[in-house]
């Protein structure tokens, strides 16, 4: 009786020295204080991604470039300065003209505003009357005006629509590929924090089973426990080693895959260190769902449709027949020249233009394929619209599950806990066995890491909520 009872006492001072797998042992990671490398925090990590991703510069240059293209599609709408002249050297005539024109295009009605001086001497042929002025040279001002074709749109005006519309599309990609980065960003830094959170599991695993060795090596060496015992937690030890290290593994590979979004002042990608885990998963990204989807993607589509809407108006200007207005004021100045004095005096002159196409086939097969055009990007627009929406749905769908998968997850952990912690009494007391004490703590570590997935799931479901709706602040791009 006094031998089970100082077994007994043995294996209960044995089994104390291993601490119970509780909620506070498992989830957090130990930290390492270091002033080189503090912990990695997400706000940290979004800002550099959103400053140093290549991704996102890539995405900047073709925006400079579409700003590019809009500053040359403006040049149509200059102010031309002109500038011809002339002389006879040799013959009968000897006349000398110089002519000068400033021009600049009208934006509203496809026409130009224009002003000029001219000034000649000597004489020309009869041909030539056109040159003579005054001593003093001749003024004008004049304007010209598109009455039908080219009143509303024109090729110029269009280029102009088209640039500021390529513009504002590569601005919308650049949102487009940002949240895309920004996204993965996150998925690499939950993933490298979960691995962390994982490997703590299993080195809590670990550190039992050590603790337990040592406590059954000493109620071995004093007779009261049999070899056998050692070897079957042996077994148990070197299996949690297995898994530790396999858990170090994935650790160094998340924390590889996340360098690509965590770099130097350089550029360069960093691979952060252990020690700048955080101890826990971070909070959840919030975002509410919105009443009105502006996803950058769909902004694209609805900037196509009006584009395409602007070509279709441009198309329908090709039919139109031309008839263009010419007003024109002139006054020849000083002296009367070898012109005579016709050239005295205002000169005020008024015309039209006409012409139209006999036949339009050209034009009518390119509004077909515009209207074709046009239909097929609304429907594609309305199917975006339409898949949006529903995958905001379905993400909301998954937080809700999610936050009561939680509760329930929390409610077995803590049973499991409780669970091994007894099963390991009553082993140290002699009323189980070690099978049953390692099934125990196993099935609180799955516990636990079945409580982790559920937790990282819900901040995943946050983070696409954030991207699907194009919640840029939640993404650390604002």
């Amino acid at each position: 009786m006094a031998n089970r009872i100082g077994c007994i006492l043995l294996a209960l001072a044995a089994g104390m020295a291993a601490p119970p797998l509780a909620a506070q042992d498992v989830a957090p990671l130990p930290q390492v204080a270091s002033v080189d490398a503090p912990t990695l925090t997400i706000d940290a990590l979004l800002a550099n991604s959103a400053r140093q991703s290549p991704q996102i510069l890539e995405a900047l240059a073709r925006t400079r470039a579409a700003d590019a293209k809009r500053l040359t599609a403006e040049g149509a709408f200059d102010t031309v300065f002109s500038a011809e002249g002339g002389s006879r050297l040799i013959g009968y005539y000897g006349g000398t003209y110089a002519d000068a024109k400033v021009a600049r295009p009208i934006e509203d009605w496809g026409g130009q505003l224009y002003g000029g001086y001219r000034v000649s001497n000597g004489r020309f042929p009869v041909y030539e009357d056109k040159n003579y002025t005054n001593t003093l040279g001749e003024i004008r001002a004049g304007a010209v005006f598109s009455l039908l074709r080219d009143r509303m749109i024109d090729e110029r005006r269009f280029g102009r629509v088209s640039a500021q519309a390529d513009q504002a599309m590569a601005d919308a990609e650049r949102q487009m590929v940002a949240i895309g980065v920004q996204r993965k960003a996150l998925d690499a830094y939950l993933s490298w924090i979960a691995a962390g959170q994982r490997l703590a599991i299993y080195q809590q695993l670990l550190s039992l089973a050590q603790e337990r060795q040592r406590g059954l090596r000493r109620t071995f060496e004093a007779g009261l426990r049999p070899r056998i015992i050692l070897t079957e937690n042996e077994q148990q030890l070197l299996r949690r080693e297995a898994m530790v290290v396999q858990s170090q593994q994935a650790l160094a590979a998340a924390a590889n895959s996340l360098s690509l979004y965590w770099r130097d002042a350089e550029g360069r990608p960093t691979i952060p260190r252990p020690e700048q885990l955080p101890r826990s998963l971070p909070e959840p990204v919030t975002t509410t769902r919105p009443d009105a989807v502006q996803r950058p993607d769909l902004m694209v589509a609805q900037l196509r449709q009006r584009l395409v809407q602007d070509r279709l108006a441009l198309d329908r200007n090709a039919l139109l027949p031309r008839l263009d207005l010419q007003m024109e004021v002139a006054r020849d100045m000083g002296d009367i020249g070898p012109g005579g004095i016709s050239r005295s005096g205002n000169d005020v002159r008024l015309g039209v233009k006409f012409s139209v196409p006999l036949e339009q086939r050209t034009a009518r097969g390119k509004l077909m394929q515009t209207q074709a055009e046009l239909d097929a990007n609304r429907t594609r627009a309305q199917w975006l619209d339409e898949q949006i929406r529903a995958e905001i749905e379905g993400i909301a769908i998954t937080l809700d599950a999610t936050a009561r998968l939680i509760s329930l997850s929390e409610q077995e952990k803590q049973r499991a806990d409780d669970m091994a912690v007894a099963e390991r009494r009553r082993f140290d007391m002699g009323a189980s066995d070690l099978f049953l004490v390692n099934t125990r703590e196993d099935s609180a570590a799955n516990v636990a890491l079945s409580l982790l997935d559920m937790r990282l799931r819900r901040i995943i479901a946050g983070a696409d909520l954030a991207a699907a709706s194009g919640d840029a602040e939640k993404l650390g791009l604002q």
